[in-house]
């Protein structure tokens, strides 16, 4: 089967590839689709911008299309960035453009309200565009005061992870995929898809 993972952003196919190895499934990315349609993230909640990435991506390329959205809910800001977070900076949302207004947003933010989960959704549609599944993932920590690690993308550098007594951003790739909202989120889109797979007409 061919799964078109709906992004252009190559850590997240990285990820994505990572942990969806043993499924009989040939991974596509929208690399692989020069032409693909720019889809409107205008869905109010991380659920709708992922089912309707996933439709209208499996409708265009008429294959099974996953799409995810991810979200950095922030305690101090009413849960903002939120559904807005991949446009929540001016100018390209680079991890410098993106950590740095949240910093500045959050820089009289004590220490104590500094609570923060990430959110992930994912959604899986046939090529007519029919959504056949859902999964999420949800990861707590808390946000630091300035940018650390290099690894990662997005709000990495500044999402400390207590348990692991550093960032996202300081975590190697396979540390950060066990205890992500998107590593949660695909392990669970993992078991509900080889249950798919094995009964596609359900």
């Amino acid at each position: 089967m061919k799964l078109l993972v709906a992004t252009g952003n190559p850590g997240k196919r990285r990820e994505i590839e990572a942990l969806l190895r043993g499924l009989p499934v040939e991974v596509l990315s929208l690399v692989d689709l020069p032409d693909a349609p720019e889809v409107e993230e205008d869905g109010a909640t991380l659920e709708e911008n992922a089912a309707k990435k996933a439709a209208e991506m499996a409708r265009f390329a008429a294959c099974y299309a996953m799409a995810d959205d991810s979200g950095l809910f922030v305690d101090a800001l009413g849960g903002a960035p939120g559904v807005h977070s991949a446009r929540y900076a001016d100018g390209e949302p680079t991890p410098d453009n993106l950590c740095g207004k949240l910093l500045r947003e959050m820089a009289d933010v004590p220490d104590e309200e500094r609570g923060a989960h990430f959110r992930c959704c994912i959604a899986l549609a046939e090529p007519e565009g029919r959504v056949r599944l859902t999964a999420a993932g949800r990861c707590d920590g808390r946000i630091t005061r300035r940018m650390l690690g290099d690894g990662g993308f997005g709000y990495d550098p500044v999402f400390y992870y207590p348990e692991a007594g550093c960032t996202f951003a300081e975590m190697a790739p396979e540390e950060k995929n066990a205890v992500s909202h998107r590593g949660r989120a695909l392990r669970e889109f993992r078991r509900r898809f080889a249950d798919f797979v094995r009964c596609p007409s359900d």
